[in-house]
């Protein structure tokens, strides 16, 4: 098993945050469906049980169209989905991913706590000793460009031009997670796990570092978002959630119609 804590220091206080990552991901899950692919929003409801109360989600991602045509050829189709369920107790998290396909053998957890800080605080997820020894701590810097193809660059999702007309925040210098105001830090614990005998390290790793890059990726788009979620309240944000929701699906069957006008 493979164990890193990634800390993503954001410009917008903790109460922001909870907005600006709902938004973002409302935003992403419809910008990444089509043609039959992309996000399933299976239940979106509150909790209230022994862990907790918070907002449950469960989402099926349809990946086919991302993996390589070799895959696609002999993969049965539950083998190209990811199910995902998540309990979101803010400002705690807990997110988990499985494939049906591979049963017990691939799980990704991803526990997250945000905090008012800049990534000091050494053990936020209350983790035991044994695990903290395992873990590999990583920064991800929201305005660190070289993640980003020369082909994929778009000025305006540049956190480091970026400027908001509601907040005055942006753009970021190079210095910015030391000096700006106000700060907050999402301190997101991935552990990823794959059983299969002479891939699970290699698999491991790659599932990991494409991880890496979609939350860098998430919170540049959620920085450079800032004045379309700045101001929203939870009630708007439940409203954009379900009206996504009902988007989402509305644009997977007509894909799914239109292949099977087509084939």
């Amino acid at each position: 098993m493979l164990v890193k804590e990634f800390r993503i220091r954001n410009n917008c206080t903790v109460e922001e945050y909870r907005i600006a990552q709902l938004f973002s991901v409302a935003k992403m899950s419809l910008n990444e469906t089509g043609d039959g692919e992309g996000v399933e929003v299976i239940k979106n409801e509150p909790y209230d049980d022994e862990n907790g109360k918070g907002q449950y989600t469960y989402k099926i991602y349809h990946l086919a169209s991302r993996a390589p045509a070799p895959v696609r050829a002999v993969a049965p189709k539950e083998a190209l989905e990811l199910h995902e369920e998540a309990w979101n107790g803010y400002p705690s998290c807990k997110t988990v991913t499985t494939s049906p396909w591979m049963k017990g053998d691939f799980k990704m957890v991803t526990e997250t706590m945000h905090l008012a800080d800049r990534g000091d605080t050494e053990n936020a997820l209350n983790k035991p000793s044994d695990i903290l020894a395992q873990r590999e701590v990583v920064f991800l810097d929201v305005a660190d460009e070289s993640i980003v193809s020369k082909s994929s660059y778009k000025k305006e999702e540049d956190p480091r031009v970026y400027k908001s007309q509601k907040t005055g925040r942006g753009p970021l210098a190079a210095d910015w997670a030391d000096t700006c105001e106000p700060i907050m830090t999402c301190y997101k614990m991935v552990s990823v796990e794959f059983k299969w005998w002479g891939l699970q390290t290699a698999v491991e790793a790659l599932i990991m570092s494409y991880t890496r890059k979609a939350m860098q990726l998430m919170h540049r788009q959620l920085f450079c978002d800032t004045d379309e979620w700045y101001g929203m309240t939870m009630d708007e944000l439940r409203k954009l959630e379900d009206e996504t929701t009902k988007n989402l699906l509305d644009k997977r069957h007509k894909q799914l119609e239109n292949k099977t006008d087509f084939s």
